[in-house]
This record gives structure tokens, C-alpha cells and sequence, in this order.
């Protein structure tokens, strides 16, 4: 039985550890989860829900095309939500720091994030310049959150900014679903 209680002692602390969660209550720690998973989902949902037939242009009911309903497919679409993932995991790291000024800003930066991003999902921006909008004040709040989190805790700040690497990763992925799929076998 010691190997056993051993165990849950480890998993115990890897969980804290992970959660930034050492010397908090674990109503506190399971208020910041509740939180911070459930205004993602909430963003989520509301974003998905307002997503429905988008009405042609003149030249694309000339070209034949039907109306666009649904959602982004490839290899970056399934990128997403783990980036989005770590995000949250991030804000529960922030929430669960010590209370100062730069949590609570770093806090309000995460939800205005994911209420942007929810935003956009929703607007689904066609024009070059809309999307290049919503990308740029994505990454910017995402950033802004990610430097104020390093603040708090560099755990929480490195799991919420991007790496070159990763992006690079998902960029080659994304080729690579592309080249397949326009490969005839």
C-alpha cells in the first residue's frame, strides 16, 4: 500500500506543481478551473453557434459556388485548439498566483482574448484587411497575456506564447495535409 500512496503523493504534487497551485485552497484552485475552462467554453459555443450559411457573392453564384457552411478544415484546425488549450492551462497558472496587480491585468487580458477571439470566429472576416485584423489583435492580445503571465510565473507565460518552432511545425503540417490532398491515387 506505501508504493500506492507513494504514487498519489507524487501525482499530487506534479498536479500542484503544474497548476501553480502549492499553497492555495483547493476551492480556489477548483473556482480557477471552473473559471477559466468554462469562459473558454462559453466563448466557444457562443462563437459556433452564431456560425450558419454564409450568403453568396453575384460572382460566386456565377461561378457556381454554394454557400459556405462549414467550418475551417486542416491540418492547422486541429492546431487550434490545443493552442487555445494551453492558453487556458496558462490562466489557470495565473490564477492561481499570488494576488497582485499584474494577475488581475493578466487575467482581464486572457478574457478579452478569448471574447475577441469568439468574436471573430463568429464574424468569419472575408476581406484581406478584416483578416488581417483579426489576426493581428489575436496574436497581440495573446502576446500582452503572455508577457503579463511570464510576469507572474515564466510556466504560465511560456505555455501561453507560441514558439517559432511550433509554428513552423503546424506551417509544415498544414503543406504537408495540402499536398495530400490534392495528390490522386
Amino acid at each position: 500500500m506505501s508504493d500506492i500512496d507513494d504514487r498519489l503523493d507524487d501525482i499530487r504534487e506534479a498536479a500542484s506543481d503544474f497548476l501553480n497551485a502549492d499553497e492555495r485552497d483547493i476551492g480556489h484552485v477548483a473556482l480557477g478551473v471552473a473559471v477559466t475552462v468554462g469562459f473558454a467554453l462559453l466563448a466557444t459555443a457562443l462563437a459556433s453557434g452564431t456560425i450558419g450559411p454564409r450568403h453568396r457573392t453575384v460572382s460566386q453564384r456565377r461561378e457556381g459556388a454554394g454557400p459556405v457552411t462549414e467550418r475551417p478544415r486542416g491540418a492547422f484546425s486541429l492546431v487550434l485548439p490545443a493552442v487555445f488549450s494551453a492558453t487556458t492551462l496558462s490562466a489557470v497558472r495565473v490564477w492561481n498566483a499570488p494576488a497582485r496587480p499584474e494577475r488581475t491585468s493578466a487575467m482581464i487580458l486572457w478574457a478579452g482574448a478569448q471574447a475577441i477571439n469568439a468574436v471573430w470566429i463568429a464574424l468569419r472576416p472575408a476581406s484581406r484587411g478584416m483578416q488581417i485584423a483579426a489576426a493581428m489583435t489575436s496574436a497581440g492580445l495573446a502576446a500582452a497575456f503572455a508577457h503579463e503571465a511570464r510576469k507572474l510565473d515564466p510556466k504560465a507565460g511560456k505555455l501561453a506564447s507560441p514558439t517559432g518552432a511550433g509554428v513552423r511545425i503546424a506551417n509544415i503540417v498544414d503543406r504537408k495535409a495540402e499536398q495530400a490532398a490534392h495528390t490522386v491515387h
